[in-house]
């Protein structure tokens, strides 16, 4: 379960400081650092406010009140921006909170422009092969998708799956490129809203490993 610690700990990697680093720019030694980072000790409200703004996010979001912060990625004008390569993702645990982050993934300034991002890596041979076991997808997040894209979906809270959609008046159908592993599955209008079957963004780009 992510912590105020935690996600301390989370924007200290995102921008590849030492805890040393951080705590020079907050004003406070590195084993303050570590000890709020451990949920050890808990920072002022001064020093939460100096965290806000360094790291551009809310305050309601490091505090925990909040599943949304001000900028979801990190961005360097004229760079490409940072977004989280993440492990999997569980239902009821909002994306920015996740502490399954594997790695990051750059993208473009055009294309972060457009919305929140972020990167999920292939699990399985389900997508095989246009999706090898190990690339990493590149996900707009959205909360509805056209009939025809690749979506990635939680089912019933299961781990996100990968999977084309294919909408239809009484319900949608999830279908996997190899479908000697995984057949398409129907689910109806009534079982969408009872599992529920989540939709939380858009395949965008590929990425795959050499």
């Amino acid at each position: 379960m992510s912590t105020l610690g935690s996600r301390i700990k989370n924007l200290r990697i995102e921008k590849r400081m030492t805890g040393d680093e951080l705590g020079k720019v907050l004003g406070i030694s590195k084993s303050t650092i570590s000890l709020y980072e451990h949920n050890k000790s808990t920072p002022d409200d001064n020093i939460k406010k100096k965290i806000c703004s360094y790291f551009n996010v809310s305050f309601d979001w490091l505090m925990g009140i909040s599943p949304i912060r001000s900028v979801g990625i990190n961005q360097n004008p004229g760079k490409g921006v940072k977004i989280p390569v993440l492990g999997c993702i569980a239902t009821g645990i909002p994306i920015e909170t996740t502490e399954d982050i594997l790695d990051y993934e750059e993208i473009t300034p055009e294309l972060a422009a457009t919305g929140k991002f972020f990167a999920l890596k292939i699990h399985g041979r389900s997508m095989e092969p246009r999706m090898l076991d190990g690339d990493v997808v590149i996900v707009k997040r959205q909360d509805d998708v056209e009939s025809g894209d690749i979506a990635i979906i939680l089912v019933n809270g299961n781990e996100a799956t990968v999977k084309r959609v294919k909408k239809q008046t009484d319900g949608i159908t999830l279908i996997a490129t190899n479908t000697s592993v995984y057949e398409p599955h129907f689910y109806s209008n009534k079982e969408i809203k009872k599992l529920p079957v989540q939709i939380l963004g858009k395949a965008v780009e590929l990425r795959g490993k050499l």
